[in-house]
């Protein structure tokens, strides 16, 4: 990876499930333009639209910007073909001009019928895209990495990982993993609460789900958690690892610690207490903007 994709990526990124374009009305589509044209503005380095978005989702942000680089967060390699995916990109590339990244994952198998063997699916799905025409290449693409395997095949095969639901410790560990050449981007979810018993409700609100998913807590374990770590929505301790909670500064204090970690950028995803991830919280952006300004 090289520097200029470093500065293409900036330090900090906005991560949101709500900028899903092709799923909502027109009024829904144009909130969606004017929140990405407005984080553009605010400078975060990178649009990551969550929530196993389609391309269709991607030239939605793609179109309502200018220069911010834009990434899936993640698309399931189980919702379309790599021929499919290869040519959606090719259609939107006269208005990406390079600045969209196209981010996969291999989902969950709760949530996927079909899913087998996944690190296998995963590198069979690179290959087909290293051969269609137009070919999306290692430089285009990022993948969900957790374990070692995959983290080995983000390195190898991609510009490199974007881990979701992960600590500042797993970070370190998947920069040694990866090695120095490689994109780290983590995810961390936020919440803009200084109560802090608030906080952590909102928090479990969205956790809750996730802890449902063997892929995530298998991780989890990984790092030193227990089963009991996931009663009730999460324990205080699991909380406070995987959440930034309280004021502006102390998000930018939980950033630094990914980038210390050795995360190259970090994707911020704000919760809020009526919304969840739902929404499009620009109150929020703005909030982290001003305390990163300079930094991002």
């Amino acid at each position: 990876m090289t520097s200029e994709t470093r500065e293409a990526f900036g330090r900090v990124g906005i991560w949101s499930s709500a900028l899903h374009g092709s799923r909502t009305d027109g009024p829904g589509r144009q909130a969606i333009a004017e929140a990405v044209a407005e984080l553009e503005e605010l400078e975060y380095g990178t649009l990551w639209i969550g929530g196993s978005p389609s391309i269709e989702d991607a030239a939605a942000v793609v179109t309502a910007t200018r220069t911010v680089t834009v990434a899936t967060g993640i698309l399931s390699i189980w919702d379309q073909s790599a021929e499919e995916v290869a040519a959606r990109i090719a259609e939107i590339e006269a208005s990406a001009r390079g600045r969209f990244v196209l981010g996969l994952g291999v989902s969950h198998g709760p949530m996927v019928p079909q899913y087998s063997r996944p690190y296998s699916a995963m590198a069979a799905y690179l290959d087909a895209l290293d051969t269609t025409t137009p070919p999306v290449g290692p430089e285009r693409r990022i993948i969900a990495a957790l374990g070692p395997k995959m983290l080995k095949l983000a390195s190898g095969r991609t510009l490199g990982a974007h881990p979701y639901l992960v600590t500042a410790e797993h970070t370190a560990e998947a920069r040694t993993a990866l090695g120095p050449g490689a994109l780290l981007a983590p995810e961390l979810s936020v919440v803009l609460d200084t109560d802090i018993d608030r906080a952590r409700a909102t928090a479990r609100n969205m956790l809750a789900m996730y802890l449902q998913l063997p892929n995530y807590t298998a991780n989890l374990l990984r790092l030193g958690f227990t089963e009991s770590d996931f009663d009730g929505g999460g324990s205080t301790r699991l909380l406070d690892a995987l959440f930034a909670l309280g004021d502006a500064e102390r998000v930018k204090a939980r950033t630094r610690e990914y980038h210390d970690a050795g995360a190259d950028h970090v994707a911020l995803q704000v919760l809020t207490a009526d919304e969840g991830g739902g929404g499009l919280p620009r109150a929020e952006w703005r909030e982290l903007a001003g305390a990163f300004a300079g930094e991002l």
